[in-house]
């Protein structure tokens, strides 16, 4: 389903960060928010998110396969996050931490699909480690997994590799937008490395404060 941004315009006691913007996320595909620090990107994934406040102020819509969810609360939007931090909870065991993302249902199925994912992602003998134990890398993946095992309509990503060395970036870039494609799930990302863009994905470049 697409995600639709119309006409968005976000301001701080009276000044205005982001003016009309409007843009469509195809499934699968990558829509990527360029731009300094002050100029409204946290603001913007915060709006679409539901957790934007005062003194902010927004106005535009929100859809999502055509629905208007502007004025849903934060809960009924299915839309996910990943962070620069993976967030994991520290006392559970990697299997846990996905369990946590799964609808309450029968364990042993819930169980089986956690293992499928760390499976399909290389992490399968990783499940009964706590997250401390595992590389940067590792617990990376391990949070986008967690996200999307939420099954999020679309997912919010916020600098999600900016914590990353060289390498580990190269690796979770290709392995995020594979599975995003894969699982045609629009994303927004916000980024100020113009590497973390995958090829084909649209662009916008927010002007400077």
């Amino acid at each position: 389903m697409p995600l639709q941004l119309e006409g968005v315009t976000i301001a701080v006691h009276g000044r205005v960060l982001i003016a009309n913007l409007s843009a469509r996320i195809e499934p699968g595909q990558v829509l990527a928010v360029m731009g300094p620090s002050g100029t409204g990107k946290s603001s913007l994934l915060a709006w679409i998110a539901g957790t934007l406040e005062p003194p902010f102020e927004a106005s535009g819509t929100l859809r999502l396969d055509g629905a208007n969810v502007t004025h849903l609360p934060v809960q009924q939007r299915r839309i996910g996050l990943l962070f620069q931090d993976d967030l994991l909870f520290p006392h559970m065991t990697v299997r846990d931490n996905l369990l946590f993302a799964l609808p309450a249902g029968d364990r042993r199925t819930r169980v089986q699909a956690a293992e499928h994912a760390l499976d399909e992602a290389g992490l399968g003998v990783f499940g009964a480690r706590l997250p401390a134990s595992l590389s940067g890398g590792q617990r990376s993946r391990v949070s986008l997994l967690r996200a999307l095992l939420a099954a999020p309509a679309a997912l919010l990503l916020d600098e999600p590799f900016s914590k990353l060395d060289t390498t580990l970036r190269e690796q979770m870039r290709e392995f995020t937008f594979a599975t995003l494609a894969a699982r045609r799930v629009p994303a927004l990302l916000v980024t100020h490395d113009d590497a973390d863009v995958p090829a084909g994905a649209q662009r916008i470049a927010l002007p400077h404060a």
